[in-house]
This record gives structure tokens, sequence and C-alpha cells, in this order.
């Protein structure tokens, strides 16, 4: 035997046979670690979360989609992954009023799976349900119209709407709004349907409540710019004989001109130009055609009558057939 382990041959084979053995026990045990570790984790995004609760109330706090971990075997969460007929819930329906803390649970998952939400709690808050009627406030942006046009109004039909949501965000409503959109360069009015928004103090908008109806018709009122100017009269050329006129007095105080905003702004009266000498000692009345000013474009009355406030001196006054040669001809023939 001693000679058998001194001679190097045999060293050689028992190291060969060991080195084998060591081999396979390592693969052996390889295979156990495989088998043991077929499980697999996996993440699925945005999974829909179910919430149950009595309808009568209002629920707020709870996340439209969670995140589902599932840990198990690759097949069974292939499988889980592609039938999708398992649920994420919470269940609010034994719960009081007020906030609370609730766990999410999973229905249909395979035993074989081991699964974690995140989150795995959700702060929710029970509202009572309360319906408040408010009046809107239609709006548009005026950098819209064209250049030398204003908006004169906005008239909204139904001007009320019904808001149903829980009592806190009823209560922190501020503005119901509804707001007209259109394409630039608005020269006339027209009717469009606007969307209604509630907003908060700070114009955030408010959610999980609903509105009925959710967009009226407004009705939007275009003009062209314009001012009231006073009116002043200028008169031109001299009254006839006999005749002196003290003051005008026009029918209207002031004239709605029309036009570009920097041309309208810039006046600062009308001025209406009348003739003296188409005032008679009969006839202290002239009716003014207004004409429209230069870079304006209209006026609005486009006629006005002036009134004149004479002195006669009949003394000085030519007979009527004088003043008409056609009459005082007709006389010298008889």
């Amino acid at each position: 035997m001693d000679k058998m382990m001194d001679n190097p041959w045999f060293l050689r084979i028992m190291a060969l046979f060991l080195a084998f053995l060591l081999f396979f026990s390592v693969q052996t045990e390889n295979n156990t670690t495989t088998t043991e570790t077929g499980r697999v984790s996996e993440m699925i995004e945005d999974v829909e979360l179910q919430v149950y609760y009595d309808e009568s109330l209002m629920v707020s706090g709870v996340p439209e989609t969670v995140d589902l971990y599932l840990s198990g075997p690759a097949s069974i969460i292939q499988t889980t992954r592609q039938l999708d007929d398992y649920t994420l819930f919470i269940d609010l329906r034994s719960l009081p009023l007020g906030e609370h803390q609730v766990p999410i649970q999973t229905e249909n998952l395979s035993e074989q799976l081991s699964a974690r939400v995140d989150p795995a709690f959700v702060n929710v808050v029970l509202e009572e349900r309360v319906s408040q009627e408010f009046s809107i406030d239609a709006e548009m942006n005026e950098r819209l119209l064209a250049e030398g046009f204003v908006l004169d109004g906005l008239t909204v039909e139904p001007d009320k709407v019904t808001v149903t949501g829980p009592q806190s965000v009823i209560n922190a409503i501020s503005f119901v709004k509804a707001t007209v959109t259109g394409e630039p360069d608005i020269k006339e009015s027209f009717t469009a349907e606007a969307r209604v928004r509630v907003l908060a103090e700070d114009l955030t908008k408010l959610d999980n409540v609903t509105i009925e109806p959710e967009s009226v018709a407004v009705d939007v009122t275009v003009e062209e710019y314009s001012r009231e100017l006073p009116v002043r009269i200028e008169s031109t050329g001299d009254p006839q004989t006999g005749i002196t006129i003290n003051s005008w007095t026009p029918s209207s105080e002031q004239v709605r001109v029309f036009g570009p905003r920097s041309v309208v702004d810039a006046m600062e009266e009308y001025v209406i130009e009348v003739e003296a000498n188409s005032v008679t000692a009969t006839d202290t009345t002239l009716d003014v055609e207004l004409p429209i000013p230069s870079g304006a474009s209209g006026v609005s009355p486009g006629e006005m009558q002036v009134e004149a406030d004479t002195s006669v001196d009949e003394s000085l006054i030519v007979p009527e057939e004088l003043e008409n040669p056609e009459i005082a001809d007709g006389n010298d023939e008889e």
C-alpha cells in the first residue's frame, strides 16, 4: 500500500478522480439551484385600481392606477399577464365618513404567485355627495378680434349649471367659467359652444366633480370700435341781411365715430359745419349731413338737425318777392 501511495501515477489517477467527483458535485448543486430559482420577478405598471363604495358618497384621494410586482414561476406570470383577469381594489363600503388609510387588495391571482402592490396603502376621504347651482361667467380672449373691433358682450344659454361633488370641493369653487375659443381676426358676432370649468380661488381646475350641462352655448357680440365725441358747431359764411345768429343748438350733443382705435382715440370732438346763409327769418332749423372723418369708417347718426338762435331786424329783411326774381317778374306782367 505504501508503495502504491508512493507511485506518482497512482497519485495522478486519484487527483483526476477527485477532480471529476468535485465537478459532478458542483454541477448537481447548480442544477438544484436553477430549479429553486426558477421563480422570476416582474413588475406590471399602471394597473387600474377598482374602488368599491356607497354610491351616495364621494371619494377623493384614490389614484387611477398602481404598480403590481409579481414573483413566481415564469409561466404563471406570463399567463397572468396575458389573461389579465386579476383585480386590484380597495373596499370602502363599511367605512364611515372621513379620512382613512386602506390597503390595496388583490383578487384572482394564482396561489403560486407572490404579489406586492405599490403603493400598498392609499389615503382616501369619504364625503357626502353635494349638488349646488352656480352662475356661469363667460369669457373670450379679445386678442382673437380683428384690428378695430371690440367685444360688446357675451350671453350664455343656459346661464347656470349644477355641480355635483364632495362637500370640500364644492366649498372650494370660486369661479365657474365657459371660455370661448376661435380663429383669430374675428370681425362679426357668432355663437359658439364652450365647455364649463370649475376653478378654485387661485384659478386651479377642480376635479372629482360632475357638471350638468358640461357645455353651454355662448352668443358673442362683436362690433367695430367706436367712441362718442362731443359736438362742436362751426358756422361758415355770413348770415342773411337782417339776421343775427346768436348761437347754435344741435339735436344731439354727441356723435359716435367708428374706426380703428388709433384713429378714433386721437379725436377730441366732432365738428359740424353749418352754412349761416341757409338760416332765414322763418326757418332756423338746418338738416346737416354728417361726413365721416378721415381715417374713420363711419359716423352715427349720419344726419343731424341744428337749430339757430337768431335775432331778426325786420326793417332790413328783403321782401320775399324781391328775393325771388321769378315771383317779381310775374307781378310785373300782371
